[in-house]
């Protein structure tokens, strides 16, 4: 019997044994992502050269480690942790201790290695917290790290010379054992930066593939049949839950690095909230979801913390939301699409797309009026002084601007209604016709 008369899926297997060749297609369909982002990785500060964009790139490489850590506990082993930010935190404070006893006489650390010793000292403390944490799972591990995360971030004030008190601990990062830069300038730190978050993506990448990876995953989805099976969920949630504090500590490591400090913020229940936020918008369970959602977050963060005071709100809003219309994430919203494109029927989406933006925009804009308008009214103490809203000065004493803004969010409000029945109606016609193309 030849190859030919192989069935399919023998001959397929076959191919991919013996013909799938570095720079081939398979080649590029499996690496082909990752050639992207390290070439991205390394073109995008030559391009976004000023110290802010900068700056923002080195925080977002740290909230993609981040992300994928607590995606570790959550999506990947269904454990909701309230307290994640106890082991960026902790990770960050071994670092800034390990940073200021490194000399070449004293303690020859390179500086490129430092976010190891985060990662080892969050780790430690993941060892201790998560054999308390993981003997129970759902609701009760839940308070059990809330409650964790209340007692770290208590510590802090309680002991001043680990925490340094209210003013945290400094460093410097430039150091006499640096292998390759002296690493003031910030576009040095983010190559650093987005060195170890493309070790820590591959590393925590391949560990879904492993055995312990996909027994995460059965504990997650039925604990019962873990045991049936013969293994003890118990510890493999600890496992995971390690693994998981040793890469929230490597980010940890690197923002003491970043900022050159580390304050009780770093473990507070607000960062927390902050990487839970990143996943769920992300995608909770898929690896690509904390990625996308960790660059969104932390660019909504910068640049609207930068226009307006209200800015928490609108992330409120933002949660309320995808919990509502789109609790797979943006990574699933992406990935429910995959069959439409290469079916080549996205064409069909792009109008009801385009209208339902339109719409969602005159609705948004509204909504933002009211809110700002609202906010101005409140905390201004001089309301009589108009204030900037779009680029124009707006007097919230006038009865124009209420009703503009009034009228934008229910007119916007119910196209947008209307808009989404046209998408739904749009989507279903394409889906029945995929199907129907397919059988």
């Amino acid at each position: 019997m030849t190859d030919r008369t192989l069935p399919t899926g023998k001959t397929t297997a076959a191919a991919m044994r013996g013909g799938a060749r570095p720079g081939g297609p398979g080649f590029l369909a499996r690496y082909g992502l990752w050639i992207f982002a390290i070439i991205v990785m390394i073109a995008a500060p030559q391009f976004m050269t000023s110290g802010f964009s900068r700056s923002m790139l080195s925080q977002i490489g740290i909230a993609i480690i981040f992300a994928l850590s607590y995606n570790m506990l959550l999506g990947q082993g269904g454990m909701l942790s309230f307290g994640h930010a106890v082991f960026y935190g902790l990770g960050g404070f071994a670092a800034i201790h390990v940073l200021n006893e490194i000399s070449p006489d004293g303690f020859p650390l390179p500086l490129e290695l430092l976010p190891l010793a985060g990662g080892v000292g969050a780790m430690v403390f993941g060892v201790i917290f998560g054999w308390i944490s993981t003997a129970r799972a759902g609701t009760t591990f839940a308070m059990i790290s809330l409650g964790i995360g209340e007692l770290v971030y208590a510590g802090t004030s309680m002991f001043p010379d680990q925490f340094g008190g209210e003013s945290g601990i400094s460093g410097n990062r430039v150091t006499d054992t640096s292998l390759f830069f002296g690493y003031g300038p910030q576009v040095e730190v983010y190559y650093l930066i987005a060195f170890w978050c493309l070790i820590s993506t591959i590393v925590m990448y391949l560990l879904t593939r492993t055995p312990l990876g996909r027994m995460a995953n059965a504990v997650r989805d039925n604990e019962e049949r873990v045991r049936f099976v013969g293994y003890d969920p118990r510890i493999v949630r600890f496992v995971q839950y390690v693994l998981a504090s040793f890469f929230a500590g490597i980010a940890g490591g690197l923002t003491a690095i970043n900022y050159e400090i580390v304050t009780a913020e770093n473990v507070s229940a607000v960062t927390s909230g902050s990487v839970l936020l990143m996943t769920f918008i992300g995608g909770v369970g898929n690896f690509a979801g904390p990625i996308l959602g960790a660059i969104l977050v932390t660019v909504l963060q910068l640049s609207l913390s930068s226009i307006t005071e209200t800015w928490q709100l609108y992330f409120g809003l933002l949660f309320v939301v995808m919990v509502m219309f789109a609790p797979m994430g943006l990574a699933g919203i992406i990935m429910a699409h995959q069959p439409v494109w290469q079916a080549g029927r996205m064409g069909r989406l792009v109008a009801p797309y385009a209208i339902g933006l339109v719409t969602f925009l005159i609705m948004g804009l509204g909504l933002v009026a009211l809110i700002e308008m609202n906010y101005y009214m409140s905390t201004t103490y001089d309301a009589s002084i108009p204030m900037e809203l779009f680029g124009q000065k707006v007097s919230v004493h006038e009865t124009i601007p209420w009703a503009l803004a009034i009228a934008a969010t229910i007119i916007g409000g119910y196209l947008f209604r209307l808009a989404i029945r046209g998408i739904v109606r749009a989507w279903d016609a394409v889906v029945a016709e995929i199907k129907q193309g397919g059988a």
